[in-house]
């Protein structure tokens, strides 16, 4: 089992208090690019809210967890997020992270991997960003947009 999240001093309005949310963004990732779920799942509260790239939203832990499970499983590969940009507000403890997902897909891990080997290749990606509200060193809200061909509608006013 892995030891949660350290919970650095996210101080408004100083370098480090910038510095210390970067770091813990980059654990963060780190966690995902290691496969290892449970060190992700120590960085959300209880009540997080993850919105998932199509628009679904999972609140809590256990369906933030049942989101997560299927890439973890390797269902899409071995996935590894690669940081392309980062916008930090530490006063706010928001940060916008801009990444490619990278996939590597093997044709012998059963049908769905096979059939992206067909449609993309053993290596593809593309390309989302995350919008991360954190309190305290914990990740509290997390929304997933994607490049897509087509954007996600929804039907009537905000």
């Amino acid at each position: 089992m892995s030891a949660g999240p350290a919970s650095p001093p996210l101080t408004a309005g100083d370098d480090t208090g910038r510095r210390a949310l970067e770091d813990v963004v980059r654990a963060f990732t780190d966690a995902f690019n290691r496969d290892d779920l449970d060190a992700v799942m120590a960085y959300f509260t209880p009540d997080a809210l993850y919105e998932t790239y199509d628009g679904k939203q999972c609140r809590g832990l256990a369906q933030v967890r049942e989101a997560f499970e299927a890439q973890f499983r390797g269902d899409f590969g071995r996935i590894r997020f690669l940081t392309e940009d980062m916008v930090v507000d530490a006063p706010a403890g928001k940060v916008v992270l801009r990444w490619r997902c990278q996939h590597e897909v093997s044709a012998r891990r059963g049908p769905r991997q096979l059939m992206y080997r067909l449609l993309y290749g053993q290596h593809f990606g593309w390309y989302g960003l995350d919008v991360l509200h954190w309190e305290a060193g914990r990740l509290r809200e997390k929304r997933t947009y994607a490049q897509a061909g087509l954007p996600l509608v929804r039907r009537g006013r905000p």
